[in-house]
């Protein structure tokens, strides 16, 4: 419960999404590498002063002098957990190194327990990374999904930390499957998640003001999925925290629509009818594209149809209109439409006005206060570009902050980068997108210059699926 798109879960691990939601490898006190002491046995030299770092807020901590802070070295330290982040990224994604810093792992107050690292059972959990080589930048990130505050070390800390950025994520203060049993009324858990973000970031930049004896020069939020609508909110509505952010491909909110409890339903219904074939298959294929989903982005229903689109829907379902299937906990796994209380039939314009007011709590409104960053793959069919991404940017210039965004749709991205490895021929990764976006980002913010104005970023014909993991041109 709080102290003062959930939402689809972003890209969920390769075998199953249920495996994914609810994994918690227990984090071991493994130590790490031995670190020079004083005389009275602290740490010295790089971690001198380690003992004194206090987190503002924070009930209870534990600091360590790591020798490497990105997954190089914290995989064999016990200072991230793999199960967290499996799935997120192309299997041949580099791993940099030569990082040294201190990590401060801990959690806030708070009720819920789903959070099983360290065996502290306890929400509200978070990880602070500072590097000994400081840039003067702090990163925060919300985490995708359901999962915990290690699912960004893969694809964002470790490349931040290479580069003498701090890096904090947060678990968002309820994970796994059941996350919707937090709080006390339906959209609850997911505002959370945004309050969560927040204290976070007051709590990260105060740590880093003890840490090098100033507060960060620049603060940016970036995410992707979840984590992605987190970057938005807080930009809409914590703009003086921020100096800016990288959305990728966040989940989009609207009381009025579109959001996944319209979309999802229609593929339950649609898909296993163009799956059988016959004489309706070609009808259910219009009805997918009508609700969204690309055409050319077939190949992926199976995969989607077996591990996303059925739990997202009932497990965010159910925190936002619980009342739809009664007594039943997240409705019924692929009931056949005509089935009582099925999430298959599902129709959130016909729900009662208070689910609507539920959704109200987390709904963005495009009024960002400070620069934003957009990416979204073309062929995601879990939050389909043209029912998300193409929506915000259309929200963030009917509220006149446009001069502020930029949004470049990126052909042949899904949701999953791990599918680039099952489709080397027919995806893209987005990882080298979101960081071509960052960097723009930082140009945009140091020096004035503006990133090139938005677009679709061509799938390359002839390029070699390696050299993508390396290079995504945004124009110009």
């Amino acid at each position: 419960m709080r102290p003062t798109p959930g939402s689809p879960p972003g890209a969920l691990r390769r075998t199953t999404l249920t495996a994914l939601a609810v994994s918690a490898l227990t984090l071991t006190a493994v130590p790490a590498a031995a670190a020079p002491t004083d005389a009275a046995g602290a740490p010295a030299g790089h971690c001198a002063r380690m003992a004194q770092l206090r987190v503002p807020g924070a009930e209870h901590q534990r600091a360590a002098c790591l020798d490497e802070l990105t997954t190089a070295g914290t995989v064999a330290s016990g200072h991230t957990d793999p199960a967290d982040w499996a799935g997120l990224t192309p299997k041949d994604l580099a791993v940099p190194g030569g990082v040294p810093g201190i990590q401060i792992d801990g959690y806030f107050p708070d009720t819920s327990t789903t959070n099983t690292n360290h065996g502290w059972n306890h929400d509200a959990q978070f990880v602070i990374r500072l590097p000994d080589r400081w840039n003067g930048g702090l990163v925060i990130a919300g985490t995708p999904g359901n999962r915990e505050q290690y699912a960004n070390d893969r694809a964002i800390a470790d490349w931040v930390l290479s580069r003498g950025y701090a890096y904090a994520a947060t678990d968002k203060g309820n994970t796994g499957l059941a996350f919707h049993r937090d709080g006390k009324t339906p959209g609850d858990a997911i505002a959370e998640w945004n309050e969560r973000v927040t204290q976070l970031t007051r709590a990260a930049r105060a740590t880093l003001a003890q840490r090098y004896h100033r507060p960060p020069a620049r603060t940016l939020a970036t995410g992707l999925s979840n984590g992605g609508y987190l970057v938005r909110w807080q930009l809409e509505n914590h703009p003086e925290l921020y100096d800016g952010g990288v959305d990728w491909e966040g989940t989009l909110w609207r009381a009025d629509g579109p959001n996944l409890l319209e979309f999802l339903p229609e593929a339950l219904r649609a898909y296993p009818v163009y799956a059988a074939g016959g004489d309706g298959a070609e009808t259910a294929r219009r009805r997918m594209h009508a609700a969204g989903f690309p055409a050319g982005s077939e190949f992926l229903w199976p995969y989607h149809h077996k591990v996303y689109w059925d739990l997202t829907q009932r497990i965010n379902r159910e925190e936002l209109d619980p009342g739809f299937d009664g007594a039943t906990e997240a409705g019924t796994p692929y009931c056949a439409t005509g089935t009582p209380a099925c999430d298959t039939d599902y129709d959130y314009a016909a729900r009662p006005e208070e689910v609507r007011q539920a959704v109200e709590k987390i709904e963005l409104t495009g009024r960002i206060g400070k620069p934003l960053i957009t990416l979204h793959g073309t062929l995601d069919v879990l939050l389909p570009i043209g029912e998300d991404s193409d929506v915000y940017a259309r929200m963030v210039r009917d509220a006149g902050r446009g001069a502020l965004h930029r949004y470049y749709r990126i052909e042949g991205g899904t949701h999953t980068d791990s599918l680039v490895d099952a489709f080397p021929d027919r995806l893209r990764p987005l990882v080298p997108c979101h960081r071509s976006g960052f960097t723009a980002l930082e140009r945009w913010l140091t020096t004035g210059s503006r990133p090139p104005a938005s677009t679709t970023v061509a799938l390359p014909a002839d390029t070699d699926p390696a050299a993508l993991l390396d290079h995504c041109s945004l124009g110009r």
